[in-house]
């Protein structure tokens, strides 16, 4: 069985007992989460919602919170001694699928 839902402007493919990374959201380690944009359920048979599945939800459990790898960021323009190095990196929480109510 899995589900495809989507938050901070990604979809991701999960199903129980899969620990992914999301886009940060306001949540303590420890807490539960429930994500209710559900866009497709799998448990034998296919659906898919228009945008979403009605009734269906994903919870799951808040493991980390952090940042990610180091991105360098370098701008330059040649002949005019234009170069400028910056580096990012974006915040994210680990999270652990507990249940897929479809």
């Amino acid at each position: 069985m899995y589900a495809i839902i989507a938050t901070g402007g990604k979809q991701y493919k999960v199903a129980e007992g899969d620990s992914i990374k999301i886009e940060k959201i306001e949540a303590e380690v420890g807490s539960v989460v429930t994500f209710d944009q559900v866009l497709c359920v799998n448990n034998g048979e296919l659906t898919i919602g228009c945008p979403t599945v009605a009734g269906a939800t994903v919870s799951a459990t808040v493991e980390k919170v952090g940042k990610g790898k180091k991105v360098i960021v370098y701008k330059y323009k040649r002949k005019t001694g234009y170069h400028k190095k910056n580096g990012h990196r974006q915040l994210y929480t680990q999270v652990k699928i507990d249940k897929i109510n479809a």
